[in-house]
């Protein structure tokens, strides 16, 4: 665990740490955080992005999803939704709003669709459905009738196979590839990745 006031600090921090988790205030420090993202993620590649801010401004959420922040919190929310986002992201959830879910999917490219698909196992297959309508490994394991960690497992080996850096990469190449829909109708507010205002469900990360 640590604290760093810089970009810089935090820089070399995450270069030690190698934090499982990473809290960033875009609000705090230099101008731009956003554009210090891919340098933190980079020194830590196991590390998932929750980003704080307390700036209205789209674009500028947007371009904390495009740089892999699996998580953004308003200041004017209440402690507790940062602690849940926090814990949601940490269990390998994405904890962000319909309207970004949305754009990300519209808007992030997919990467080529891969020959591996036709190589998915039957797991995979009925897995991957399971990720983008919001279920948690531990629910996953409940209802396939295995352990946790054999999810984890099969969930890392998912993501190798098909050339994506995490769950939420996954969740969007499986919904541009057709290997899965979104539980929610065009024009509505809701999304498996989030729960509006009360929680935040998978994915994310592998």
């Amino acid at each position: 665990m640590g604290e760093a006031p810089t970009s810089a600090e935090a820089l070399g921090l995450t270069t030690r740490v190698q934090p499982a988790l990473m809290l960033l205030d875009l609000d705090v420090g230099e101008a731009q955080a956003t554009a210090h993202l891919p340098a933190l993620l980079e020194a830590a590649l196991a590390a998932r992005l929750v980003v704080l801010t307390g700036v209205q401004d789209p674009e500028a959420h947007r371009q904390a999803v495009r740089h892999r922040a699996l998580g953004l919190v308003v200041q004017t929310q209440e402690p507790a939704t940062l602690l849940q986002a926090l814990v949601q992201v940490h269990m390998g959830g994405v904890w962000l709003a319909p309207p970004l879910v949305a754009w990300a999917l519209r808007t992030l490219p997919a990467p080529p669709k891969a020959a591996a698909i036709t190589r998915l196992t039957a797991w995979e297959r009925e897995g991957i459905p399971l990720i983008v309508a919001g279920l948690r490994n531990h629910d996953i394991a409940v209802r396939l009738g295995i352990r946790e960690g054999t999810v984890r497992h099969h969930l890392t080996a998912l993501c190798a196979k098909l050339g994506v850096p995490g769950r939420m990469a996954l969740a969007l190449y499986a919904c541009q590839h057709g290997l899965a829909k979104l539980p929610c109708s065009a024009g509505t507010a809701c999304c498996a990745m989030h729960d509006a205002g009360s929680r935040g469900v998978e994915p994310a990360g592998c």
